[in-house]
């Protein structure tokens, strides 16, 4: 619903000489005679126009409809804003919850892949927990490429601890051979012969 200074064309802190001269134009442009064919309309339209301008032409009525327009125009704010808030607040726990959802989902697909299922049984459990098609796939694909991921760095990881072990020992074998060659001198040199 339209303010009577937006009915008129005008500011709200239009003066009196303004409001006289758009009511004067509002008024040619909605009354009936020029209107031909829509008379009707430009009647109501006219008819808030003369309204608007017997309560803004008047001071004191005037006074009376911005306290009440600002007034109104407060509480309005108001609402609006406590309006915004709670839908940010539901906005916040749809999120919340979706994102829960979601966790919940890829910890259940990395369970069976690590179980050692494939893709296609990851993708059907996601399913049967009334996961669309799309995200089921996406988790599967993603739980199962981790999965995969996780065991070639474990194997890596165990492949370069072997390696290591094996290196020590070969430094240690020059060590003891050595030492067993400086034994077995040492044993030569107390032969008598």
């Amino acid at each position: 619903m339209a303010t009577l200074y937006e009915t008129l064309g005008v500011d709200e802190h239009a003066t009196d000489d303004e409001i006289k001269r758009a009511y004067r134009k509002a008024a040619m442009r909605c009354h009936p005679d020029r209107n031909v064919g829509s008379e009707d309309t430009a009647r109501a339209a006219f008819q808030e126009i003369k309204e608007a301008y017997a309560i803004l032409s008047d001071p004191a009525q005037r006074q009376v409809y911005d306290s009440i327009f600002a007034e109104e125009m407060r509480r309005w704010e108001a609402q609006r804003q406590q309006e915004e808030a709670e839908e940010a607040e539901r906005r916040a726990a749809a999120q919340a919850a979706a994102e829960a959802e979601y966790a919940e989902r890829v910890a259940l697909a990395m369970h069976f892949a690590t179980q050692g299922y494939n893709r296609d049984v990851v993708f059907g459990v996601l399913l049967g927990q009334r996961c669309d098609a799309q995200a089921a796939g996406q988790i599967a694909d993603s739980a199962i490429a981790l999965h995969i991921s996780r065991q070639r760095q474990t194997a890596g990881e165990q492949e370069e601890a072997q390696t290591v072990t094996e290196d020590q020992d070969k430094e240690k074998e020059p060590a003891q051979a050595h030492h067993l060659g400086a034994l077995w001198f040492q044993f030569l040199n107390g032969l008598k012969f």
